[in-house]
């Protein structure tokens, strides 16, 4: 398929809060891997594509490459439209070991976001659960409490969890309006989420896969869906995770300029329903 003019708004719109974002997002986490001017490239050619929802983690860093200054770097002063998504809860320590914040280092994961970024407020926070906190049974009301403190006080203006179930989401919702819900999913992948999902588009929540083009093994299925309009197996599962509800926003990731045109451009790509039936029993 030709990539030529296709853009972000291809894929449809959703509310992000106050804002409207492109369906059609990027992940930074792979941005380390690429050399300096690469990411940079990338970043800047995402919002030439009309990509206005860029996701983020102070710990997305790898030697002297961090995602949140390569972002800095290229795109400020940012448009007035694109919306910065960061989480926190985890965090990585000056020799690179991971840790899962108390309630009361959050803070400081919020405004080391807010230094590399350059900002004054971050648009939306994850609260991402950590190995502390069970996805299954865990509470997160006191990390959540602590984020909707710093929201209180101006530094956050919208905020979301991640890796998380219904319980969860439930949970947060009593303490501070949650306006999206970031879970691995994907076809084939954690689709015993499929409820949350459904759960989100009736609360008017956003629900942002990451990793939704990861799989174990391969599919006859999804290879002859593929095939039939051109675009890769990991561009078919991009755009089956798109067509799972108006409120699902991807932020598929690559620090490689070319498949980011090729990210973008399948977010125009319409399943007829008789392929997304075929589709839906991979699990």
């Amino acid at each position: 398929m030709t990539t030529e003019t296709i853009t972000a708004a291809a894929a449809g719109t959703w509310q992000l809060g106050e804002n409207t974002v492109n369906r059609m997002g990027f992940g930074a986490m792979r941005l380390p891997t690429a050399d300096r001017d690469t990411a940079v490239t990338v970043l800047r050619r995402a919002v030439e594509l009309g990509v206005n929802h860029i996701d983020t983690a102070a710990f997305y860093f790898q030697d002297l490459l961090s995602s949140n200054e390569l972002i800095n770097t290229a795109l400020r002063p940012y448009p007035a439209d694109l919306v910065i998504t960061t989480k926190v809860g985890p965090g990585r320590d000056t020799s690179g070991e991971f840790y899962f914040a108390r309630p009361d280092q959050l803070r400081g994961q919020v405004e080391e976001n807010l230094r590399q970024l350059g900002r004054e407020h971050l648009d939306v926070v994850n609260l991402r659960i950590g190995q502390t906190l069970d996805r299954g049974t865990g509470s997160l009301a006191e990390h959540f409490g602590a984020l909707a403190e710093l929201r209180e006080a101006g530094l956050i203006r919208h905020l979301g969890i991640s890796n998380v179930n219904a319980g969860h989401l439930a949970e947060a919702q009593q303490i501070a309006p949650v306006v999206c819900v970031q879970n691995q999913y994907g076809l084939g992948v954690r689709r015993e989420d499929d409820g949350l999902l459904r759960l989100c588009g009736e609360q008017g929540i956003a629900f942002v896969p990451f990793f939704a083009v990861a799989h174990a093994h391969e599919d006859d299925a999804v290879a002859a869906v593929a095939e039939a309009h051109g675009v890769t197996a990991a561009q078919l599962r991009l755009v089956w995770t798109l067509h799972q509800g108006a409120h699902v926003l991807a932020i598929p990731g690559t620090g490689n300029p070319a498949h980011l045109a090729e990210n973008v451009a399948v977010g125009g790509l319409r399943l007829s329903e008789e392929e997304l039936a075929r589709l839906d029993p991979i699990r």
